[in-house]
C-alpha cells in the first residue's frame, strides 16, 4: 500500500521547503517508496476528521494502512526504520543516529524557531529590537557547538542517515538570517545535503505544490 501525508494546500513558506512535510517526503525520496500527498487548507486542520489524524491540527500526517501517525520526526523514524538506508546497521552507530535525530528538534531547533516568533510574532513590540541579539546569540552557540562537533565531516556521524535529514531541514530555516554564512562548515553540509538528488525531488514536489503544477 503506498503512505499517504497531509501537506499544506497554501503553504505560508511559499513552495521555500520549510514546511515539515518536506522532511518526511525527502526520507521517502531517499528510500524509494512512493506516496501519496493530502492538500489541507488552514480551515481543514481545523476540523474534527483532521484532528483524528494528528490531535493537535498540524501537518504532516502519515497513513499507511492502519497505521496514522503525526510528528515529522517521528515519521522520519518511522520511515528509516522500516525502509533500508537512513539508519546504519551497527548497533552503536543506529543509536547515535537517532540521538542525533533527537538533537536535532530537541537542541538544535528550538533557538531556530524562536528566531521566527522574535520576528513574526514580537517584531512590533518596543522591546523586540533589544531582545533580538540574545536571540541570535543562542542560535550562533548551538551552530558553534555543532560546527566543532562536525569539523570537516561530511554528515552528522558516518555515512548520510535520517538525522541528517532532520538536522538539515532545521537549520535550513535560518536561510534569510545570515547566521549560517557565518559558519562555513555547517553552510557546506546544508548545501551538500540540498544536492542530493532525492532532496531535489521532494524540494521540486513540495514547490510544485505552491505554483499550482500538481
Amino acid at each position: 500500500m503506498t503512505p499517504t501525508i497531509t501537506a499544506f494546500a497554501n503553504s505560508p513558506d511559499r513552495g521555500a521547503g520549510l514546511a515539515r512535510d518536506m522532511r518526511v517526503r525527502w526520507a521517502l525520496e531517499e528510500v524509494g517508496q512512493a506516496y501519496d500527498v493530502q492538500l489541507v487548507s488552514f480551515a481543514e486542520l481545523k476540523q474534527p476528521d483532521y484532528r483524528t489524524l494528528n490531535p493537535f491540527g498540524k501537518i504532516p500526517a502519515y497513513r499507511d494502512g492502519d497505521l496514522t501517525l503525526f510528528e515529522s520526526g517521528a515519521i522520519v523514524f518511522h520511515v528509516a526504520e522500516t525502509h533500508a538506508g537512513l539508519l546504519p546497521e551497527d548497533a552503536g552507530a543506529r543509536s547515535r543516529a537517532i540521538m542525533w535525530m533527537f538533537a536535532a528538534l530537541s537542541t538544535v531547533e528550538p533557538p531556530i524557531l524562536d528566531l521566527g516568533v522574535a520576528k513574526l510574532v514580537e517584531g512590533k513590540e518596543d522591546w523586540a529590537e533589544r531582545r533580538m541579539p540574545l536571540v541570535k546569540d543562542r542560535i550562533r552557540n548551538r551552530l558553534t557547538e555543532l560546527s566543532r562537533h562536525m569539523g570537516e565531516a561530511e554528515w552528522l556521524d558516518g555515512a548520510f542517515s535520517a538525522a541528517d535529514i532532520i538536522m538539515v531541514h532545521v537549520l535550513l530555516r535560518l536561510g534569510k538570517s545570515g547566521i549560517l554564512d557565518e559558519f562555513p562548515a555547517i553552510a557546506a553540509y546544508t548545501a551538500r545535503a540540498q544536492a542530493r538528488p532525492a532532496y531535489q525531488r521532494a524540494f521540486a514536489a513540495q514547490l510544485a505544490v505552491f505554483t499550482g503544477k500538481t
